[in-house]
């Protein structure tokens, strides 16, 4: 008896099941008013959501509203975004970008650092820590590339990409690794911090924010004290409560909308173990609303009362690690070799703390963004801010964005507030001119 050839069903259901397996994405750009509409129906699979997440903030694109649900094993996503401009989406390679990241059975990727050497390192935080780490590194002929450095709860966490300075090539040499890690183990632990500083290195393959946050989470800082000024920050409401009848824990948040905070607020749910099931985000010009039906991966609701505690600590403190706290400076310049000890060396000096910085190089230039505040946590005086722009140089250093008060020295132009915020004369408005954010100090 002649047996049938089976390859082309076995080809057909192979096909089939790619089909399946495969996200479909479309983006509409007529059916909303002020967004662009993408729509994600896939097969339900572990971390999916994240991914799709993870894409469009990596875009830097502003997720203004969501709607998630995952019944049984299909998944179906509808976010509406804009650009950072808020508005809708027309560059074609973004949305050609978004359909083949989206539109893919693989896992999305984090960004290539091939030819570098990834540092990570976590501690107590104080004024001049970086400095310190900065100095350590360009004494030891490292050539840092790309970093990004998160402060919250007096902990710091960063990951900084490396090269050799002479070579060009990563740093994978034991001695010098091991000469490294002992320096900077010296310089985190400082006086009280012997256990918990900590210093390796990796092959990076986790997207490096997701990473941050994973970092920070081991560190436990949601148990840790402040040990700086907080008074002016963001702070989300967090709530947590269960619903037996459909076996869900149902996670609401409340606050300030800002870029990310949907990753953040996701890359943490994942990593604790819950999985998200349906979810309703809604956004106006300043505040987020954020609801999420989540279940443990075995399938069961948070159980018990110090679990929700837990979630609310650790949901609230991914919000605040990364909300900027102080003024917004920027650097453009030539890199050279020692340049970044050298920036941090005169903040130091001037008794600045860097509560968040992000350094990135292309080019042969160094592009690196701080955000500063004095050793306490309050704004730092304008007056220094100008002089430290004077040393390293007020073209190549600028103030790009100040905090909500004295944002509001600049925009009040009579009244009582206005002379209580000048009852010192006109010696910040000068200030401010000086520093280019305001037409005249008369």
């Amino acid at each position: 008896m002649m047996q049938m050839d089976r390859r082309p069903f076995l080809d057909e259901y192979e096909k089939l099941v790619v089909r399946m397996n495969t996200p479909r994405v479309m983006i509409d750009n007529a059916g909303c008013v002020d967004a662009t509409r993408i729509m994600i129906d896939s097969a339900q699979k572990d971390g999916i959501l994240l991914e799709a997440v993870q894409v469009l903030t990596d875009l830097n694109l502003s997720i203004k509203k969501g709607y998630v649900s995952s019944d049984g094993r299909w998944n179906m996503d509808v976010f509406h975004v804009t650009n950072l401009d808020g508005n809708k989406l027309t560059d074609e390679s973004i949305i050609n970008c978004i359909q083949q990241s989206l539109g893919t059975n693989l896992r999305t990727k984090s960004k290539s650092i091939d030819g570098m050497t990834a540092l990570e390192l976590t501690g107590t935080d104080r004024v001049g820590l970086l400095s310190e780490v900065f100095a350590v590194l360009s004494d030891l002929n490292c050539d840092i590339i790309e970093s990004k450095v998160w402060t919250h709860n007096g902990r710091i966490a960063a990951i900084i990409h490396l090269k050799d300075c002479d070579s060009g090539s990563p740093i994978e040499e034991p001695q010098k690794i091991n000469r490294i890690e002992a320096r900077l183990r010296n310089v985190l632990k400082g006086d009280n911090d012997i256990r918990s500083a900590k210093t390796s290195f990796s092959i990076a393959v986790t997207h490096t924010e997701r990473r941050l946050h994973q970092m920070m989470f081991a560190d436990r800082d949601y148990e840790r004290t402040p040990i700086i000024n907080t008074s002016g920050r963001y702070s989300p409401l967090v709530s947590v409560q269960n619903c037996w009848e459909k076996e869900y824990s149902i996670v609401n948040i409340q606050g300030k909308d800002r870029p990310k905070l949907l990753f953040d607020v996701v890359c943490t749910l994942t990593d604790m173990g819950y999985v998200v099931f349906h979810a309703t985000i809604n956004t106006t010009e300043d505040d987020a609303y954020l609801e999420f039906f989540i279940r443990h991966i075995d399938g069961s609701p948070i159980s018990s009362e110090a679990e929700k505690q837990r979630v609310i600590m650790c949901l609230r403190s991914a919000i605040e690690r990364r909300a900027p706290e102080g003024v917004r400076l920027e650097l453009y310049k030539d890199d050279k070799p020692g340049l970044l000890a050298q920036v941090m060396r005169t903040f130091r000096e001037n008794a600045i703390n860097v509560t968040q910085c992000e350094i990135s190089t292309t080019m042969g230039v160094a592009h690196d963004i701080f955000y500063v505040t004095d050793g306490i946590g309050n704004y730092v005086d304008l007056k220094v801010i100008d002089f430290v722009r004077e040393r390293i140089g007020f073209n190549c250093l600028k103030v790009k964005e100040l905090p909500l008060m004295l944002k509001k020295i600049e925009r009040d132009e009579g009244g009582i507030g206005v002379a209580v915020l000048f009852s010192l004369g006109s010696l910040l408005r000068r200030n401010l001119y000086n520093l280019g954010l305001i037409k005249s100090f008369s």
